[in-house]
């Protein structure tokens, strides 16, 4: 159970040395040379050395455990990006900005540039992690469509969108959402410029195992990819059909659609606004928390220490950011 009075959320020595036990369980490792010898490391102490800093004795270079990780080179106190880590972790649609500054009792930007920090330690490693599905799986894939989009829609032989009287020009002046669901498994979000055969294949064929049985609905982005997957099978959502049984197995797209429903929730109740150069990130973060759902018998604590712990080895200075806007 969650409780605000812990100490590692108020003391940040506490915090310290939770990070440690979750990125060292067996003693500190010198991120600079790779050194895992903790005879060859030793603790720096004295009045000018803040607590927490190790040197290592083969490349001679100081050390913590917030080196290599999101929160390096950080000012802010490191229980409050514990607190700020778990709360983002816990909120099945997401923490504002405004509300974390409210909260932590930081700077509205301070608290801005916290969560697109925490937002990059979400962030799967789809390389090493390797496609979803697999023989026997199934995999559902749909798109959908969000905000007003930022960046020009190509179109054929340089033609210019045009828009309507009022300003608008419906779903194809709207942000572009692809998304992956394994049933029982986890989920993909991708951003996209253009939805089109080719675009929509490279995402499919990149993140789903070819062996994997595929469910989508009729459109036309899936006829020619779906025939190089197992099988796949399309319910019909303009003839308002949205599930049928065939035999032993219900065809549907509900599930991503489920996906979908919460990213949305999350995204015009909570955050209201996203500048389409930082989509991919709160993409991240629905996938992050989505992934590690209560369904799968993670709760929000082991949720917290995971996202933790896939701090390691990520980056995100606030001109980074910051070259793209505010979100």
């Amino acid at each position: 159970m969650f409780d605000i009075t812990a100490p590692i959320y108020n003391d940040a020595d506490k915090a310290r040395e939770h990070l440690e036990s979750i990125h060292w369980p067996h003693g500190p490792n010198c991120p600079h040379c790779g050194n895992v010898d903790a005879a060859r490391i030793k603790r720096m102490e004295g009045k000018s050395t803040r607590p927490g800093v190790y040197k290592c004795n083969d490349c001679r270079k100081p050390f913590s455990v917030t080196v290599g990780t999101v929160f390096e080179r950080s000012h802010i106190p490191l229980n409050k990006w514990v607190l700020a880590s778990h709360l983002m972790a816990a909120s099945k649609k997401g923490m504002s900005a405004h509300q974390l500054h409210r909260m932590l009792g930081v700077t509205y930007k301070t608290a801005w540039f916290m969560a697109h920090r925490i937002r990059e330690a979400m962030k799967e490693d789809v390389a090493s992690s390797g496609p979803i599905g697999g023989e026997g799986k199934t995999v559902e894939a749909d798109e959908t469509y969000i905000g007003k989009r930022e960046t020009p829609r190509k179109l054929a032989r340089g033609r210019v969108p045009t828009y309507t009287k009022s300003g608008k020009s419906g779903g194809a002046q709207k942000r572009i959402v692809v998304g992956l669901v394994e049933r029982g498994g986890k989920a993909r979000m991708f951003h996209l410029n253009d939805a089109t055969k080719d675009t929509v294949r490279d995402v499919l064929v990149r993140n789903t195992d070819r062996a994997s049985i595929l469910y989508t609905d009729e459109s036309r982005l899936y006829t020619e990819t779906g025939t190089e997957f197992a099988q796949h099978r399309t319910v019909k959502h303009s003839a308002k059909e949205y599930a049928r049984r065939e035999g032993d197995v219900v065809v549907h797209s509900n599930t991503i659609e489920n996906v979908f429903s919460v990213f949305k929730r999350g995204m015009v109740g909570v955050y209201q606004h996203c500048g389409e150069a930082h989509l991919h990130r709160y993409l991240a973060e629905f996938d992050f928390r989505y992934n590690r759902r209560t369904a799968l018998g993670i709760g929000d604590a082991e949720r917290a220490s995971d996202l933790l712990r896939n701090a390691r080895d990520k980056r995100l200075t606030y001109r980074r950011i910051g070259e793209a806007g505010h979100a």
